[in-house]
């Protein structure tokens, strides 16, 4: 077994800390950098957490010369579109000028693989609601544009050193860990699926709906909604592309169709066997009607197949998690105690 050692950023937020658990599971050594500032502790299962910032250069240039990291899986960043519109410097501090940090200590240290995840934002709107990577990159908010940037400032340390990555840009990614080790855990969450389970729970007084008039079969946006551990598995086939000497690549991440607001909420109420209690709003500017992803080559290039491309299996999961952490909530107990295999925490701030 291939022990090499990976770092992972982010990595107890929730699509981190999916991928964690499978680098645990396929062998792999990991090690988790992560500021907690939305992440979870309990979410780091089998790696060892070092409580810290990406852009911490002494921190990052100690954790790859002392554990001897040869891949780079970079998670870390600030994901919330309207956030982004209100808050672009900061979006661009913690997504872009920290990754160029985080890019110069893989450099001065010769980490030669690095795993991006990335965002379809960097599509903004494409005029046929289907993004292939050759589709133009023409981001509507800071969230998408401070994604792109770090693409490219990728694409130019690959062509200027040894250094070679692959670019993973995801669709919407939805569920939680199919054995309820780990989910969505993040406070005031905007996923759809999580707060429709939440909705459906009680948790939230009420689902809010933006826009029931687009030019969809039911009024209503549609997406490309991927299982979480789908996702967590494309971050293991691009490692394991560029263990093999496999060239650098930029790769969508999605199922290739996609389902409307209410065909989700339709699951849920499914699924849950209750209504959904919804509010119906205008919608909001710059959300397109359509985004979904050509996938075909990440099946091709990857040889990536997903496992879990099922709306009532993706929705299950995550109303699982939902009534998981509702118990974790009322019986106070510390989410840590309900799981095994957990690494060493070392706070460095």
């Amino acid at each position: 077994m291939n022990r090499m050692a990976v770092l992972v950023t982010g990595g107890a937020g929730y699509v981190g800390s999916h991928a964690v658990l499978k680098l645990v599971e396929a062998g792999y050594e990991v090690t988790v950098l992560d500021d907690l500032s939305t992440g979870s502790e309990d979410s780091v299962i089998g790696a060892d957490l070092v409580v810290g910032d990406i852009g911490d250069r002494a921190l990052v240039t100690r954790l790859i010369r002392e554990r001897r990291i040869e891949t780079v899986m970079h998670f870390a960043a600030k994901t919330v579109v309207p956030e982004s519109v209100a808050d672009p410097l900061g979006y661009y501090d913690v997504n872009t000028s920290r990754t160029r940090d985080l890019l110069q200590c893989c450099v001065d240290n010769g980490v030669e693989n690095f795993v991006f995840s990335s965002t379809a934002a960097v599509y903004g709107i494409p005029a046929t609601g289907v993004a292939s990577e050759n589709t133009p990159t023409r981001p509507i908010n800071p969230y998408g544009a401070s994604k792109l940037m770090c693409e490219r400032m990728l694409a130019d340390v690959a062509a200027a050193t040894d250094m070679r990555y692959v670019v993973l840009r995801y669709f919407n990614v939805a569920g939680s860990d199919t054995a309820g080790r780990i989910g969505q855990s993040k406070e005031h969450c905007t996923l759809l699926t999580k707060v429709a389970c939440e909705a459906a729970l009680g948790v939230r007084e009420v689902l809010e709906v933006y826009g029931t008039d687009y030019d969809t079969p039911d009024g209503t946006g549609v997406r490309d909604y991927i299982h979480v551990e789908d996702i967590a598995d494309a971050h293991i086939a691009a490692l394991r592309h560029l263990q093999g000497g496999g060239r650098s690549l930029t790769l969508n991440c999605g199922y290739g169709h996609g389902y409307s607001v209410r065909e989700v909420i339709a699951a849920v109420e499914r699924v849950h066997g209750r209504p959904v209690p919804v509010r119906f709003r205008e919608r909001r500017p710059g959300d397109p009607p359509v985004l979904i992803a050509d996938v075909h080559r990440i099946r091709q290039l990857l040889d990536w197949r997903p496992r879990h491309d099922d709306l009532d299996e993706i929705v299950r999961s995550a109303l699982e998690w939902e009534i998981e952490l509702q118990r974790r909530r009322e019986t106070l107990l510390p989410a840590a105690t309900l799981r095994a295999g957990s690494g060493r925490v070392l706070h460095d701030r």
